[in-house]
């Protein structure tokens, strides 16, 4: 089930994601979809449910940096046909080493729930970086905060709201 959304229009699910949205004036697509909590794969599910072509999903990662200033925690937006690289998420962050973050700590921070992490709309924000694929694709989709719930819209948007820089962050 796809919803058009109006910039500002309010009649989206009413996630702090959607709330980002309206509040940036971005115009976006809500597509929801019945969640299987058996699934492996919570992107692969929504590209299925959805009929979108897989690499156009993007799955939200919370991920520890280090490097000379310490320790934090940071957003990788990746397609949901591959793997985050580590080293060059890393590497996009200016960092020496990244890890997967604990996912009680990116919940803790998102405010979202795991299998529901959004990139836009999180409860404290994070440094953020988007895979490059992205920008090939004229609209993207991305969790809009729940399991069952993503949202769909240009990569530049995405880009822009999240402070993100582009990078290539995923292998195959």
């Amino acid at each position: 089930m796809a919803k058009k959304q109006r910039p500002g229009s309010g009649q989206g699910p009413g996630t702090p994601a959607t709330t980002a949205l309206d509040a940036a004036g971005v115009v976006y697509t809500a597509r929801t979809y019945s969640h299987d909590p058996s699934v492996a794969s919570y992107g692969l599910e929504a590209a299925e449910a959805l009929g979108v072509e897989p690499e156009r999903v993007f799955k939200t990662l919370m991920v520890e940096v280090a490097g000379s200033g310490g320790t934090q925690l940071c957003v990788a937006v990746v397609p949901v046909t591959g793997s985050l690289d580590l080293k060059a998420a890393a590497a996009a962050f200016g960092a020496k080493k990244a890890t997967m973050a604990d996912p009680a700590a990116a919940e803790r921070r998102s405010g979202y729930v795991r299998g529901g992490i959004s990139p836009l709309g999180q409860r404290q924000h994070s440094p953020t970086a988007v895979d490059e694929s992205a920008l090939g694709h004229e609209t993207v989709l991305v969790s809009g905060g729940r399991r069952g719930f993503d949202l769909e819209l240009a990569p530049g948007d995405l880009v822009r709201l999240t402070g993100a820089v582009v990078a290539r962050l995923g292998s195959s």
